[in-house]
């Protein structure tokens, strides 16, 4: 039992670890340029911001799947349901879709972003575009998501 909690955690763990750490690599990478065109512009600092921010989604989506982890072994009800290791493998595994994919698609978005933002400096009409291409890097995380998420809800505890 114990070793079972113990692999859902550390599946929890992984989905918030390895997104967060995408969403991080790819805000930086985004900010970064976008200090740039604001050094120039301070004017561009909301355009700027729209797409710094989006690779942050990856980091909530690992956050969210390492909630529903969380909540259906108990943990946030006081009672904690007793796992097997099969149960515990499981959730393990069901974490990895998001972790993967929201990791690398969260540091790869912050490139896409980080490009975009030479848009924004010069053409600030045209940001639609840049922001257009941003998002189909983020198309792969949430099928991460969603995958992670109907394995969650598909394995009985």
């Amino acid at each position: 039992m114990e070793l079972g909690i113990s692999l859902a955690i550390l599946g929890a763990g992984l989905a918030v670890g390895f997104a967060g750490a995408g969403s991080v690599l790819g805000v930086s990478a985004a900010g970064q340029a976008g200090a740039g065109v604001i050094s120039e512009d301070p004017d561009k600092f909301g355009k700027v911001l729209v797409l710094e921010a989006l690779p942050a989604t990856q980091g909530i989506y690992g956050f969210l799947v390492a909630f529903l982890i969380l909540q259906k072994i108990g943990l946030f009800g006081g009672e904690i349901v007793a796992l097997t290791m099969s149960n515990g493998l499981s959730l393990l595994f069901a974490s990895l879709p998001i972790a993967i994919a929201g990791f690398s698609s969260g540091w790869y978005q912050g490139k896409v972003s980080a490009s975009g933002m030479k848009i924004v400096a010069t053409q600030p009409k045209a940001m639609g575009k840049a922001i257009i291409l941003s998002a189909m890097v983020e198309t792969y995380a949430v099928l991460g998501l969603l995958i992670s998420i109907l394995l969650i809800f598909g394995i009985t505890v």
